[in-house]
């Protein structure tokens, strides 16, 4: 993981006056809203908002911006959120480590990476350091284990592996990876690509064919057969500002994480709509459970109804590509499943 120090003057977390999308809402505050909580380890920035806020992604628009800090939306376990009114507005102000705040000239450093982070980056981590979305033709053309060593099929941290395939130039550095299906577009039957699982890490030790190679890193037993992709540099990004897309977008639900058949919160899942769909990393889309078709007897010809769409939660962008993006469920009031929508909020 990365670090690195930020310097940022102390700052309030205020309402603002005027929120464009909390104006037409008076119900802003949850009628069960604590008047103060202190942030804990392992405590996200939706999770604390949701405490206060009956839409925790509003918080951005809400939470006042001091125009000396770089990035506001910064807060540390031990600060303490507290709720009081000035002029008949609600406030929101940090209290830094228990201490009252106080807009001065000071200067606070603090390590990026102990920041109160958005959303639960664990939850993430595999489709951010690893986990893929490939091409038909990248999987085929990737070089592939072809044996263990010591006759063994299966290979975990410290063992020796033979593969072929590898480049005239070949990277040092490799992750092994085991393709686990298509991912199609249930609206036009295009396939968006294959999901590539990352089973672990090898280091090449000895160039040929078959080339030889340490296992560096295990998450699943490795084996003959699994594929061997460059591995990525991505930065870990911890930090997202959950907003509405710019224009309206409806996706599907087209594929989950291990394929489960009930999805609910902190579940991944990867959307039939990308970049050339205006989505980033960030937005906020809402969830719908497809209404079932029913048969109404009652008609005076049976007829198949299909019943309305209901509300099932929302979802953050954390990662696009093109055609697709993957997103977390970050709040579920019931179960969700492949071919659900999500829609702009």
């Amino acid at each position: 993981m990365f670090r690195h120090t930020i310097r940022r003057a102390l700052c309030v977390l205020a309402f603002a006056a005027v929120a464009p999308a909390l104006a037409q809402n008076g119900d802003a505050l949850r009628d069960d809203h604590p008047e103060r909580y202190t942030v804990q380890p392992g405590d996200t920035l939706w999770g604390i908002s949701g405490r206060f806020l009956n839409d925790p992604w509003y918080w951005p628009e809400i939470w006042y911006e001091n125009p000396e800090i770089d990035n506001p939306h910064l807060i540390y376990p031990g600060d303490v959120i507290r709720l009081t009114v000035v002029d008949g507005e609600p406030r929101l102000t940090v209290q830094r480590g228990g201490g009252t705040v106080k807009l001065s000239p000071q200067v606070r450093e603090q390590s990026l990476d102990q920041a109160v982070q958005t959303i639960p980056i664990s939850a993430i981590r595999p489709f951010l350091t690893g986990d893929r979305v490939v091409g038909r033709e990248v999987l085929d053309e990737a070089p592939y284990i072809v044996a263990g060593g010591e006759e063994r099929v299966l290979g975990a941290r410290g063992d020796t592996v033979y593969a072929r395939g590898l480049p005239a130039e070949p990277a040092r550095g490799w992750s092994v990876v085991r393709e686990h299906g298509a991912i199609e577009d249930p609206e036009t039957g295009e396939v968006l690509g294959y999901e590539a699982r990352r089973l672990g890490e090898v280091r090449l030790e000895r160039e040929g064919d078959p080339a030889t190679f340490r296992i560096a890193e295990s998450l699943r037993e490795i084996r003959a057969g699994d594929r061997l992709l460059v591995t990525e540099q991505r930065e870990l990004q911890a930090q997202f500002t959950p907003r509405a897309p710019e224009r309206s977008v409806e996706a599907v639900i087209v594929s989950a994480r291990d394929r489960v058949s009930q999805i609910g919160q902190y579940d991944v899942v990867i959307l039939n709509r990308g970049s050339v769909d205006g989505l980033e990393p960030g937005h906020v889309l809402e969830v719908f459970k497809r209404g079932r078709e029913v048969v109404d007897r009652f008609a005076e010809d049976e007829e198949i109804v299909t019943l309305p769409a209901e509300k099932a939660g929302e979802l953050i962008i954390f990662r696009t590509a093109e055609q697709l993006s993957f997103g977390l469920v970050m709040e579920a009031s019931r179960a969700m499943g492949i071919n659900d929508l999500a829609r702009s909020p």
